[in-house]
């Protein structure tokens, strides 16, 4: 079964500016006056809704996690250049003692290798 209805636009305005409605008058004193019954009497009481420039503030734990995030990669990144910082001479020094020691252990290894393979030649040309 076809309805007639007609199409959507292919493209939906949006609203883009929050209108406020003005607030209504309440009496002076705050009660209705003799002889009109209140249309609003005995219902529960509405809740107060906060201005639209309300809402779009954060809560105070939305601003306290938002301020906690914000100090907290401060943090990070003051902690990691200071560690960098710090770190970097004590990593040469040590990269510097290890080349050295190093070195001598392969110099002594070198000397033992040495030594071996002259002696066993010597040994070789007295046998043979």
């Amino acid at each position: 079964m076809t309805e007639d209805r007609p199409r959507p636009p292919a493209s939906v305005p949006t609203l883009t500016e929050v209108v406020a409605l003005p607030p209504r008058p309440l009496p002076s004193d705050g009660a209705a006056r003799p002889g009109t019954a209140s249309p609003m009497a005995g219902a529960p009481p509405t809740p107060a809704v906060p201005p639209p420039d309300a809402r779009l503030l954060p809560t105070e734990d939305e601003l306290r996690q938002r301020v906690l995030e914000a100090v907290q990669q401060q943090v990070e990144l003051v902690l990691e250049y200071r560690v960098r910082e710090l770190m970097s001479p004590i990593l040469a020094r040590t990269a510097d003692t290890l080349v050295r020691e190093a070195r001598a252990e392969l110099a002594r290894s070198l000397r033992e290798i040495v030594s071996r393979a002259v002696v066993a030649e010597l040994r070789r040309q007295r046998e043979g």
